[in-house]
């Protein structure tokens, strides 16, 4: 990770500002804002993606719009921590559609998970096919979303007072 850190200088930051922004920018709008030629701009953003420093470009919609408008924490304790469990809980978690983010986590849970549904039903016919019908959940804990105050993946490439 530090490795890339390091090959990312000032006008890197400033452009993965810009598309974390919006992905729809055009390079000539980038190089007017970061004092390149958009070929270099280009050339920049080519090699972010290459090295995944950009790991995709995403549209991002509004769960309300499409039916899905309530949001879930749920913490999932497991039975067994063997790694071949874990692994197989990962891979259905990442292949459920329903589960916007899985985090495995140090403390009291095993995993945290950002879900999403329709209604309480749609969630309950979740926690059937996801935990109950898994013999290695010990529990989970599920918290309601009441209101989303912020949502997002903007990761701060530019600290504070670094660039002007």
């Amino acid at each position: 990770m530090a490795q890339v850190a390091a090959s990312i200088d000032n006008f890197d930051r400033r452009i993965l500002e810009i598309v974390q922004h919006s992905n729809r920018t055009t390079s000539e709008q980038i190089a007017e804002q970061v004092g390149l030629s958009p070929a270099a701009v280009q050339r920049r953003l080519k090699r972010l993606r290459e090295q995944r420093t950009i790991v995709a470009d995403v549209a991002v919609v509004n769960p309300k719009a499409i039916g899905r408008p309530m949001s879930f924490v749920v913490q999932v304790t497991m039975e067994r921590e063997r790694a071949d469990l874990m692994d197989a809980f990962k891979k259905e978690m990442k292949l459920h559609p329903a589960v916007q983010q899985c985090y495995y986590v140090t403390g009291s849970a095993d995993f945290i998970l950002i879900v999403t549904a329709k209604d309480m039903e749609d969630y309950d016919q979740f926690t059937r096919e996801a935990f109950f019908d898994n013999t290695n959940i010990r529990g989970f804990q599920t918290s309601v979303v009441m209101d989303s105050v912020k949502v997002g993946l903007f990761m701060p490439v530019v600290e504070e007072g670094e660039l002007s």
